[in-house]
């Protein structure tokens, strides 16, 4: 029947809708953690490979030199920026940079494990300035070199060659002693090198004499005989230089000894000395041949 309204059946029940989960913001520090997290992947990585690359030098070391297992080593590791970028010097003052930069024997650019840190020392050590070094590698791209250079302590004259040593008689170098020659004393002579230390030390106890010595002169390697400014020649006693320093001052505050134009003084014999008078010059630039003076009486001994 038209207009007759069908009753309509219960109505199907309805889903609420479905709202999306709501997550609470990150705290700045959980950012912060999220960030740090990002950057340090990068880091990790390049620490293990640093790790990797030292466990392996040392099995390199462990059995020998392996200079192939070490070229190896740094060939695989330079691509991930294991090269040398930096060198860092420590101590040079007098050791030449050219000889130093030869010795160490790397540069710029190179594979920083393929480099021999003993290897390195021991020809940085064979320089004659290099009293010893140390030489490190700092990864994942610096070498550093720490120099303990020699000081030079006395020129040496020896075969008509003049060269510094230090204070243990080694040779420092050959070429530089002009720019020490005005500041440090000098000694002539075989074995005057190794023997210089305790002499100059002696000698340095009597500045009275100290200042007037232009050359310590050491004979037969025994004994020593000093060179005075006025050119007069003093010959000390074997095993008592002390005692003939000590004589020397003595003579110097009654005679006024070393004032006098003499060539030279011999204090070699025990409780006696004898001198020798400079030869006078004639009108040709001849000696004038001159008497030997008199020797002062022989003092008794006290």
């Amino acid at each position: 029947m038209s207009g007759v309204k069908k009753p309509r059946g219960p109505r199907p029940a309805q889903r609420p809708p479905v709202r999306p989960a709501v997550q609470d913001r990150p705290s700045r520090w959980q950012m912060m953690l999220r960030r740090q997290r990002r950057m340090l992947l990068p880091a990790v990585g390049a620490l293990a490979l640093i790790a990797l690359a030292t466990a392996g030098l040392a099995t390199v070391n462990a059995f020998g030199p392996g200079g192939t297992l070490r070229q190896q080593l740094g060939e695989a590791t330079a691509p991930f920026g294991l090269r040398v970028k930096n060198v860092v010097i420590e101590g040079r003052q007098k050791t030449p940079e050219g000889l130093l930069d030869a010795a160490l024997g790397i540069g710029a650019g190179d594979p920083i494990m393929a480099f021999s840190v003993d290897a390195a020392r021991a020809r940085i050590e064979a320089i004659q300035w290099v009293q010893s070094a140390s030489v490190s590698r700092q990864l994942p791209d610096t070498i550093v070199v720490q120099l303990k250079e020699r000081s030079p302590f006395a020129v040496w004259q020896h075969d008509g060659k003049f060269v510094l040593v230090d204070r243990a008689g080694d040779v420092v170098t050959g070429s530089d002693f002009g720019s020490f020659a005005k500041e440090l004393p000098l000694v002539v002579g075989d074995g005057a090198e190794k023997a210089a230390a305790a002499w100059l030390d002696l000698l340095a106890t009597q500045p009275l004499i100290q200042s007037r010595v232009t050359a310590s002169v050491r004979v037969g390697e025994r004994r020593w005989n000093i060179r005075l400014n006025n050119g007069t020649d003093v010959l000390l006693p074997e095993g008592a230089e002390a005692q003939g320093l000590a004589r020397l001052v003595e003579l110097q505050g009654t005679h006024a000894l070393l004032d006098r134009p003499l060539q030279v003084i011999d204090l070699r014999l025990p409780n006696r000395f004898s001198f020798r008078a400079q030869p006078a010059h004639g009108p040709d630039g001849k000696d004038i041949p001159q008497p030997p003076p008199a020797p002062p009486a022989a003092r008794k001994p006290t």
